[in-house]
């Protein structure tokens, strides 16, 4: 269930005494002067079962404190710690001198919410809003700025063999699991436990320098990989529960092998020249691509998108673009987005 803050001050909260000394006109001050209109416990109310579980955090306080943590680019630790010992961040909470607010978890557990449940827009918009009643908004006519940043993904990177191993895994899992059995007990009985290792290619009792040996290997990873398909149709009209998750653990298993093997014209397989435009490169996380920030500088990820009104320094727009997008992308949409800086038009963009 959701928690609530109490309308009523706390009678020594730091934000009465210590207001003044933190600075009305810093961004900690702002906070604590407008918070109550800024973040309401009741904006947040999808997230949360209405009539049933443990008392929450205030959503109010923990947006609060994500917005504070974004702003000086700290951890969850040490945002937590801040909430503590910052008398800062105590002054825009509206936290009495010894309280302690949250838990790393449930701090994390809400942004979670926050994203699985979509919010980032509608906060995002809620902060223009706040801007154009605080009167940042002055000009008619807006000049925007786009710009991209990387962001690096989270998922492990690994090479074709490893790769294409991952990928048979999560499959076998999902077959595993509609039959009601252990993942390991499964792919023993498939002939598969080879793949369940710390490392397929590591593991793998070949000379690396023997091209022959390394495509018969290959070979082999295909031909499990392609049998392991063959037994997902049956799968799917036995349990036609699970048929969407396993088709897709099947349709990524197949999109790496695409990707990354071609037969031989004597038989046989073996990697492709040069890297497809879309490669996946991470089996736990498949919207992974290979960007650049230059020409010499790669990384494995994502790209922000980000639309800025010159003259306020405001960001009103924000996309997120495949790693090996190109920056003008969604570019379009960017700048619509700043429209809704009061409905102003846009004189030039860059």
């Amino acid at each position: 269930m959701m928690g609530t803050r109490s309308p009523q001050d706390k009678l020594f909260a730091t934000d009465h005494i210590y207001l003044d000394f933190v600075g009305r006109e810093s961004l900690y001050g702002y906070l604590a002067q407008n918070r109550r209109h800024l973040f309401r416990d009741e904006d947040f109310a999808a997230l949360y079962c209405a009539n049933n579980g443990r008392i929450s955090v205030p959503p109010s306080l923990a947006i609060s404190i994500l917005f504070l943590r974004a702003y000086e680019r700290v951890s969850f630790v040490e945002a937590i710690e801040r909430t503590k010992y910052d008398l800062r961040w105590k002054v825009a909470l509206g936290l009495e001198m010894e309280e302690v607010p949250l838990q790393k978890s449930a701090l994390q557990e809400f942004e979670a919410k926050l994203v699985i449940h979509k919010l980032g827009e509608e906060l995002l918009k809620r902060s223009i809003d706040e801007a154009r009643r605080a009167g940042y908004l002055k000009s008619h006519k807006i000049r925007v700025a786009l710009d991209t940043t990387p962001i690096l993904g989270k998922g492990a990177v690994k090479d074709t063999y490893n790769l294409l191993a991952e990928g048979i895994v999560q499959l076998a899992c999902r077959l595993a699991e509609v039959e009601g059995e252990a993942s390991a007990t499964w792919a023993e009985r498939q002939g598969l436990s080879s793949y369940f290792g710390s490392s397929l290619k590591g593991e793998a009792a070949i000379d690396w320098d023997d091209k022959k040996e390394r495509e018969r290997l290959l070979t082999a990873i295909v031909e499990d990989a392609r049998r392991l398909l063959g037994l997902t149709e049956p799968a799917q009209v036995n349990h036609p529960e699970q048929a969407e998750t396993i088709a897709a653990a099947a349709a990524l298993l197949k999109r790496l092998i695409a990707q990354d093997v071609e037969e031989k014209p004597g038989g046989g397989c073996q990697i492709k020249q040069g890297t497809e435009k879309d490669r996946v490169v991470s089996v736990t996380d498949p919207e992974m691509r290979h960007g650049r920030k230059s020409a010499s500088k790669r990384f494995n990820g994502h790209k922000a998108a980000v639309a800025v009104d010159m003259e306020s320094q405001l960001i009103g727009g924000v996309q997120v673009l495949a790693g090996n997008a190109g920056d003008q992308e969604k570019a379009l949409e960017l700048g619509k987005s700043l429209m809704i800086l009061g409905g102003r038009p846009i004189s030039s963009a860059f």
